[in-house]
């Protein structure tokens, strides 16, 4: 599941001293976080829908096993046919079975986060099969060989001029002096290579946002179409969803996609919301003749009943990634897994194991605008915070910060002794910090001063303070 090596730490460094990075990485507050604001006041029952969407969720996973033999038994009775994959492994063995039956060559893909989790291209290719991404976004970050790194907006590191160079050196076919300043010479550009490849696929292969258990249905989101010609065009079309992604009905999926479009891109609606329910029948003039769903597991029932099932809520809108401080100054690859941000550093671990994984919950300031921000109403804090706990049960956290743990914990179950340290601590961190107030330096603070000051201490405790509150007395 890993996208490249490295851990956080390691990245970071490299992340925060990459220009394009950070110029790109500034302009979530003024798209992103500003479209998703206006979106939500302009419904007033935003909140509400919050409310109504965790509540359906938290009652389909009461009782997601019924919702999936209902949503297995419509899409049989549709025509299709569905397969189950506990394991990465046995997803990845399902979809290239199904490829070689149909003697496939070239597949076309519409973005899938799924995908990505197992890393079926890799697989896929492997076994003598092209893939090609047809989300714009998608297929440059393949061009260039990267993992993604936003959920919704895969790359959203890069710039125009890199989109370019990636163009030119990858479309050999094409003359090496053509102008690619504008993005509508790229977009025409992509537009014109990924035509042909829709013609030519054998199998197309999609992800789902929802799967409607009435109908045996499956919702899929886009602003570009490519994933209508990815279910579309080829004979055989292939649905990779994980198990949550069941809603009851398509009323329940009505009100899902009311939150999705609003928290991701602060769009009403995206350009595109299909509904496509079994494969071609007598009397269409397109689809394909075979549809598959692969519905994958992978970590996500032992989930249920335990301190991370309300994560299995998540409808992948990305919210949290776009309010988060974190992901703000590091951007998605320094995460190094696939899925970054609050809602990565809470299912990576879940899914991967928190041995390998155990530095996600750790980047994050618990500032809580993650939670404040997710459609879903998922605890995200709540959840890093209970990671961090089991990593430090699990004498995971690092020697250092478990002995550091261990004082601060010492000290904090014994108030006569915290109030000690603290009145004496206070007034001599002011004397040391003298007239200019901070320190440029300070032993065990180097990871704060290495880029800014630390402001010492002033005035009088929070504790003072807030005996003199209960006093009446001035604060």
């Amino acid at each position: 599941m890993r996208s490249r090596p490295g851990s956080i730490k390691s990245n970071t460094g490299a992340a925060l001293a990459d220009p394009v990075l950070q110029e790109a990485l500034a302009k979530l507050k003024t798209g992103f976080q500003a479209k998703r604001k206006i979106a939500a006041a302009n419904l007033p029952e935003f909140d509400a829908l919050r409310d109504q969407a965790r509540d359906m969720k938290r009652a389909v996973l009461d009782d997601l096993d019924s919702y999936l033999e209902i949503f297995e038994s419509k899409v049989i009775e549709q025509g299709g046919q569905v397969h189950w994959a506990e394991t990465a492994q046995d997803a990845r063995d399902i979809v290239l079975a199904i490829c070689k039956k149909a003697n496939a060559k070239l597949i076309a893909k519409g973005k899938s986060m799924i995908s990505e989790e197992i890393m079926l291209n890799h697989w896929l290719e492997e076994h003598g099969l092209e893939v090609v991404e047809t989300d714009l976004g998608e297929y440059i970050i393949q061009l260039r060989k990267e993992p993604p790194s936003h959920i919704i907006a895969p790359a959203i590191h890069l710039n125009r001029k890199q989109v370019a160079s990636a163009f030119k050196e990858r479309h050999k076919e094409l003359d090496g002096d053509r102008p690619l300043d504008e993005p509508r010479a790229l977009l025409d550009e992509a537009r014109a290579i990924l035509r042909q490849k829709f013609l030519a696929a054998d199998v197309g292969i999609t992800g789902a946002n929802f799967l409607v258990a009435e109908t045996g249905s499956f919702v899929l989101v886009t602003n570009e179409g490519n994933g209508d010609l990815t279910q579309t065009l080829p004979r055989v079309h292939i649905v990779l969803a994980s198990i949550e992604k069941l809603v009851p009905t398509l009323e329940a999926a009505s009100l899902a996609v009311r939150l999705l479009a609003r928290s991701a891109t602060g769009q009403e609606m995206t350009s595109y919301t299909t509904v496509t329910t079994g494969p071609k029948r007598a009397g269409d003039l397109d689809g394909p003749d075979e549809f598959h769903i692969v519905l994958l597991d992978n970590g996500r029932t032992a989930m249920m009943g335990g301190p991370f099932e309300d994560m299995l809520r998540c409808i992948r809108c990305a919210a949290c990634i776009n309010h988060c401080p974190v992901y703000g100054a590091i951007g998605g690859h320094a995460y190094a897994s696939f899925y970054c941000g609050p809602m990565g550093a809470v299912l990576t671990p879940a899914l991967a194991g928190l041995e390998d994984w155990a530095e996600m919950p750790d980047a994050s300031t618990f500032c809580g605008r993650c939670e404040q921000v997710c459609p879903m109403r998922i605890p995200l804090p709540r959840m890093m915070r209970a990671w961090r706990e089991r990593a430090f049960e699990r004498a995971i956290t690092p020697a250092a910060t478990r002995f550091g743990l261990g004082v601060w914990g010492f000290v904090a179950r014994r108030p006569w002794l915290y109030r000690t340290l603290v009145n004496l601590g206070m007034p001599l961190l002011a004397m040391l910090a003298g007239k200019r107030g901070r320190f440029a330096q300070l032993p065990l603070a180097s990871g704060w001063t290495k880029s800014r000051d630390l402001p010492a201490p002033e005035g009088k405790t929070f504790l003072a303070q807030w005996e003199a509150y209960k006093k009446g007395g001035q604060r």
